[in-house]
């Protein structure tokens, strides 16, 4: 338990606590599947790729376990405990209006990549949203800006082959102004944002499905 513990408690200070601090001190490369059936869309498959520093305590504690499975399922539940509190870290919504995520993710684990910890897991939907003529938009991003969330490119977002016909994705970053990059840029890892002035969701990219 106590190896655990130590794990989630630098994992959550890079990746989890919402106020943990300002300007990028931990990277996340994005990617994701969006999950269709029947027409509608039901969740996103999401990928995400940790950068080797905020990787390291979590694979030095699975090596030090030699890897064992129990390890990593109990990395991996914490982390999606957490990760759900915190509302996935993602902002969907249809046509203008905010989509609720549902209670409980699925098929989520926690894998090794090289020397990155990757965290995979089904992000759900309430209600399953209709294709036609929708247009659908989502960002995930940590609000305080400690953790950079970022899609390396639109092919990190995936669409199943049936419904490419119909559907379109547009990845859009962000411009932040210069005034704003040079607070973010002269906080470190001591220094938090205002609460109010989530800073991540300035920084954040927009994925944009939408459909005829």
């Amino acid at each position: 338990m106590a190896l655990i513990t130590r794990t989630l408690l630098f994992v959550m200070m890079c990746l989890l606590s919402p106020l943990a601090g300002a300007h990028p001190h931990s990277f996340i490369d994005i990617d994701s599947s969006l999950v269709i059936q029947k027409q509608e869309l039901v969740g996103v498959r999401m990928v995400w790729e940790m950068d080797e520093l905020t990787s390291a305590e979590l694979l030095l504690d699975a090596a030090m376990a030699k890897d064992s499975p129990t390890v990593w399922q109990s990395m991996a539940d914490e982390l999606m405990e957490n990760t759900r509190n915190q509302l996935y870290f993602s902002y969907m919504k249809s046509n203008g209006k905010p989509v609720q995520f549902a209670e409980k993710a699925d098929n989520y684990s926690l894998s090794r990549h090289g020397n990155k910890a990757v965290f995979t897991f089904v992000l759900p939907i309430a209600n399953p949203i209709p294709l036609k003529n929708s247009t659908i938009t989502l960002s995930t991003y940590e609000q305080s800006y400690y953790v950079d969330m970022r899609y390396p490119s639109e092919k990190s977002i995936h669409l199943p082959d049936d419904i490419t016909g119909i559907c379109s994705v547009k990845l859009t970053s962000p411009k932040p102004d210069v005034s704003l990059m040079a607070y973010a840029n002269s906080l470190d890892k001591n220094d938090s944002p205002g609460e109010d002035m989530m800073l991540g969701s300035k920084f954040a990219q927009i994925v944009t499905l939408k459909c005829h």
